[in-house]
């Protein structure tokens, strides 16, 4: 294993299908902007309802991803 350096930020991701499309939405919106993501973790989990009905899905991810030297 190399001496490499990481960062970690914290993102949230949205959706009105699935808490997973949320989640693949936010890790994809990141990589069009970040390289090297390497692993991902789920903080927090929520949803909006309306009528009975859950309507809309939250996450919030912490990515981590190298720094390039």
């Amino acid at each position: 294993m190399s001496d490499n350096v990481y960062k970690k930020i914290e993102i949230v991701g949205s959706s009105t299908t699935s808490i997973e499309d949320a989640i693949e939405n936010a890790i994809s919106r990141a990589g069009e902007s970040l390289d090297n993501l390497g692993w991902f973790e789920v903080t927090e989990t929520r949803g909006y309802i309306e009528d009975g009905k859950v309507i809309h899905y939250q996450v919030t991810l912490k990515i981590g991803f190298t720094l390039e030297d």
